[in-house]
This record gives C-alpha cells, sequence and structure tokens, in this order.
C-alpha cells in the first residue's frame, strides 16, 4: 500500500481509458500521455491495461507502506526516494516507509507512477481512469490510500531501464492529419494552419488545450458530430482548441484536424506557453 501525504495538483488513477462507452456520453479518459505511461508497465512486465498513477507538476509525496517495485516514468521533476535522487524508466525496488517526493523541473508536465502489478482501484465500465461522475474519486487526496495489484505479472527484468528521447518532450513538431471539415477552409486558412506556430495558453487540462493564437474562421457550426482526444475543433471567434483524454464525445465547432495518438501524447506534455506546429501527415 501506499499513503498520500500530498495529493499535488489533480493527480489520478488512469489506464489505458473507457473504450467503446461514447454511446452513453462517456469520455474516453485514460493517461494523457500513454506512450510515456506504457513504457513503465513494458519495464515492469505489466499488463498494458495496468493503472498508473499520473503527476501533474511533480506536487505529490507518497509513503510506501510496503515493498513496491516502481518504475516512473514521463516528465522529469527530480525525483527522489527519502532526499535521494533516483533515476526515470528505471525498475528498482522502494522500501517499506520511504517517502517519494518531487523537486524542480527539469522537462515535461506529467509524471507517471508504475508500480509491479498495477494499481488496485475501482474499475467503471472496465477502465480505472479517474473521472467525476463515473468513478467515486477525481483526484487524489491527502491520506489516501493507494493499493498495490497483485494480479501475477510476468516476472519482471531485474535492474530493467531504457534510455528515452527527449524529443517526445522538446518537439513542437505535433503530427496530424485532415479532419472532417478541413476541406471547408480556404486555401489561406490551410496554410495559417499548417504554416503557423501556435501558442498553448494558459487555459489547457485534461479535457482540452485552447492556443493562443487566432485563425480567421467564416465557417458555420457543424451540426454535433462527433469527436475524440486529438480532434482540434475551430470555434466561432477562431481559436482553436485540441481536445484532450477526458474531452466530451460530441461537438458543434469544425473538426479542422486530428492528431496521431503519440502526438497527442506529446502535446499532454506542454504546459502554457510552449509552442506547437502542426505537421500533416498525407
Amino acid at each position: 500500500m501506499i499513503t498520500v501525504l500530498n495529493p499535488g495538483i489533480y493527480c489520478t488513477i488512469q489506464d489505458l481509458g473507457r473504450i467503446g462507452f461514447a454511446h452513453i456520453g462517456v469520455p474516453i479518459s485514460g493517461a494523457m500521455d500513454l506512450h510515456s505511461a506504457s513504457i513503465g508497465n513494458q519495464l515492469l512486465n505489466n499488463k498494458k491495461s495496468a493503472a498508473v498513477l499520473e503527476i501533474p507538476f511533480g506536487g505529490c509525496k507518497l509513503q510506501f507502506e510496503t515493498v513496491v517495485t516502481i518504475c516512473l516514468t514521463g516528465a522529469d521533476f527530480n525525483p527522489t526516494i527519502d532526499g535521494e535522487l533516483i533515476a526515470l524508466n528505471s525498475v528498482f525496488k522502494v522500501a517499506k516507509g520511504a517517502i517519494l517526493s518531487f523537486g524542480s523541473r527539469k522537462y515535461g508536465v506529467r509524471t507517471y507512477l508504475c508500480v509491479l502489478g498495477g494499481f488496485d482501484a475501482e474499475t467503471v465500465l472496465k477502465s480505472s481512469s479517474y473521472y467525476k461522475g463515473v468513478t467515486a474519486r477525481s483526484y487524489l487526496q491527502k491520506g489516501d490510500t493507494l493499493c498495490v495489484g497483485f494480479n501475477n505479472p510476468i516476472k519482471q527484468k531485474s535492474h530493467a531501464k531504457i534510455k528515452v528521447d527527449v524529443q517526445h518532450f522538446s518537439t513542437n513538431k505535433i503530427r496530424v492529419t485532415k479532419g472532417p471539415e478541413f476541406e471547408l477552409l480556404s486555401k489561406n486558412q490551410q496554410n495559417a494552419l499548417l504554416k503557423g506556430v501556435f501558442t498553448v495558453s494558459k487555459d489547457n487540462n485534461r479535457v482540452g488545450y485552447q492556443l493562443e493564437e487566432s485563425l480567421e474562421n467564416e465557417l458555420k457550426p457543424i451540426l454535433t458530430s462527433g469527436v475524440l482526444p486529438g480532434t482540434v475543433q475551430l470555434t466561432p471567434s477562431g481559436k482553436l482548441i485540441v481536445l484532450m483524454r477526458d474531452c466530451q464525445v460530441t461537438g458543434g465547432y469544425p473538426r479542422i484536424l486530428q492528431l496521431l495518438d503519440n502526438a497527442t501524447s506529446k502535446l499532454g506534455q506542454k504546459i502554457a506557453g510552449d509552442e506547437v506546429q502542426f505537421w500533416l501527415e498525407e
């Protein structure tokens, strides 16, 4: 078990998300950076669907009540165990009573704590991902106890570690395909969209990332249609919103681009002020 000493800012249990429930209005959810979360589970030889802890901005402090084998991936906030720096993307055992905490930011936004066997959390609609109104918890609270699962995982590789390409966190190139309404844009609008540089605004969260710069827009709203994480919507004001993992399942704004899965993970590691450029996959 693990005790939450400091819950940080919107720390949540996440997994691959709730696939197949859009017809009843339930968002997909899941880890914002599925790429980083999957690395931790792979290193631990967990199931792909094993639940992990998503820690934004490194504000969390946890105490291990039992010996636990862990792996930290994603953003680097100089994590420490009992004040001693530990490496990301490496598997190691944590002693009973040890305290995990975080320091200053090196890169990224969201760190993932993966444990051998995954977290044993409430499962609703085939997922443990926290979401208000679906799960009993929407984020961690001080004093919470996190249980570690014992689902007979494959024996982990001793001292397993990998070197992660930091371009996953530093690149501003976001790979996209054309959205259903892309062709309704004029050539000038398309060029501005694909050649421009856009800035992540302070209005960003698990539902969506709004971008600072506007795109000239005379398109009419569309009939309410399906949207997904990674859908880029063009609002009547010309602002762009990139929908993220907790987004709604339908929307009435033109869907002009669609991020590829790994691009959505990369955007999920950006903070306000970071610049991005859309890179069209033909």
